[in-house]
């Protein structure tokens, strides 16, 4: 073969693979006609794959948030849930509580009583009454011992000297007021201070009962339970138990646990009708309950253990207010028919009335000296002598449409303190003697129903409930451990 030969072949090769790597162009993409052509129908291909894309992306989207509203129900589902089980577990809990935690006594047949309550068959008595173990030869000779030790004490009774003198009463003005209670229920209607540990306890209207530690100025804690409105508070075994009636008819009894926190150890129902007084004996083993229904029950304090329900065959009328006598074997209980009626405890005999009132007693206190009782009422304030039974000294400190709504003697016995439209601190003295009116202080929280009020240790301050939210401290500025 030739050199030109062998060129042409090569030429030939070169242009045959040169035919197979370049593709002809289509007859469309010779014109421009043609070219438009074909940039329509890549468009139309681009945009039917966008919108392929998009309808894809409207799927995902539907998915997504069917998927985020399934996971929001069952999130909601499962707070429900545990909603119910811890409310399941507090009622559970209490239950437990209101079982007595001291041993039960055993009744002659075996049958044993709990919470306050016989067993279903003991129950009930003649006339669908409810049968009572009463008060035991024990518990009374335990009463007259306390009785006998006290009365010996009093014979030796001093005024202390650390008791704020009237001079200083005189300068008293408001230190603090806190707001303990609901605003949608604003009213305190009763408080007690437990001394040693200057912590004060308060009923509200919004059914909570609270304790709070007035040095510091910090609530420990919120005792819930009732039902209803909270009418009377009392510190019981040195302050580690709470006593609470309400007029939901029932009475809670209240321990301190560790947490600091008050857990209802009892709840009692012997009651048919509002609870309006809880006093606790001097021994801190009973206490006594006073209810509209016209009967007062006598309690044992550790296994909440109804001992006796009294009741006068002779009257009708509810009891508004109660307290023990310091000595404690006298019960004082004030009605809702403006009787004033004194009860031996040992025999339960009401043993004397006392009547002059107007309108339902609305609370009474005794006298540390153990001689002098007052009572309130719509009229006014009354002291009674009781050792003569007879009423020896009346204060009208308001109009007749105005109550008096809460007296209160110091520990001491040397003031008397009187609570309606404002406050009102007289200097106690005897019989003969004038009780004067120290101080008035005005009613700040605007309600003009100062509803209870009780001196501090040594009256150093006067700490008072009105119907709004706020528990009231009046004292001396400079003598107030809980200013900052």
């Amino acid at each position: 073969m030739t050199l030109f030969q062998l060129k042409l072949a090569s030429a030939a090769s070169f242009t045959w693979d040169l035919l197979q790597i370049v593709k002809p162009q289509p007859v469309q993409a010779a014109s421009i006609p043609g070219m438009l052509g074909m940039f329509q129908i890549e468009w139309d291909g681009l945009m039917l794959s966008n919108f392929a894309l998009e309808q894809q992306l409207h799927t995902a989207r539907q998915e997504l948030s069917h998927a985020l509203y399934q996971h929001d129900a069952a999130c909601r589902v499962i707070a429900r849930l545990k909603k119910e089980r811890d409310e399941a577990r507090a009622l559970l809990a209490q239950a437990e509580r209101q079982v007595p935690m001291a041993a039960t006594t055993t009744a002659p047949n075996g049958a044993a009583l709990s919470n306050g309550k016989r067993a279903a068959e003991e129950e009930m008595g003649p006339g669908g009454k409810k049968i009572r173990q009463g008060i035991s030869g024990d518990v009374i000779k335990e009463l007259q011992d306390c009785n006998a030790a006290l009365s010996q004490q009093r014979k030796r009774r001093q005024i202390p000297a650390t008791l704020a003198p009237v001079d200083a009463v005189e300068r008293y003005t408001q230190l603090n007021s806190y707001p303990l209670h609901k605003t949608n229920k604003p009213g305190i209607l009763s408080l007690d201070i437990h001394y040693p540990k200057d912590i004060i306890a308060t009923g509200g209207v919004d059914s909570n009962a609270v304790v709070f530690d007035r040095p510091s100025g910090q609530i420990v804690s919120t005792l819930s339970g009732h039902s209803k409105r909270v009418t009377s508070v009392r510190f019981a075994a040195e302050g580690e138990l709470v006593v609470t009636g309400s007029a939901d008819k029932t009475v809670c009894v209240w321990q301190s646990s560790e947490n600091g926190n008050y857990d209802c150890r009892h709840t009692l129902k012997d009651h048919s009708a509002e609870v309006q007084a809880v006093t606790v004996h001097a021994t801190n083993k009973y206490f006594v309950t006073a209810s509209l229904d016209g009967t007062w029950c006598f309690y044992e304090l550790a296994s909440g253990l109804c001992l006796a329900q009294v009741a006068d065959a002779s009257e009708s009328e509810g009891y508004t207010s109660a307290a023990f006598h310091p000595d404690g074997l006298i019960l004082g209980a004030g009605t809702s028919g403006a009787l004033v009626k004194i009860w031996d405890v040992k025999s339960q005999a009401n043993v004397a009335k006392f009547d002059g009132h107007v309108g339902a007693v609305t609370a009474i206190s005794f006298s540390e000296n153990g001689y002098f009782l007052a009572t309130a009422a719509q009229d006014g304030v009354k002291l009674w002598d009781l050792r003569k039974l007879r009423n020896f000294r009346s204060f009208t400190p308001y109009d007749e449409d105005t109550a008096t709504q809460s007296v209160e003697f110091d520990h001491s016995g040397s003031y008397l303190a009187l609570g309606g439209s404002d406050i009102r601190v007289h200097q106690a003295a005897s019989v003969k003697s004038e009780w004067n009116l120290i101080k008035t202080f005005p009613d700040l929280s605007g309600t003009g129903k100062a509803t209870c009020l009780k001196f501090g240790p040594d009256a150093k301050y006067i700490a008072v409930g009105s119907m709004d939210r706020n528990l009231r401290i009046f004292g001396l500025p400079g003598e107030d451990q809980s200013e900052s």
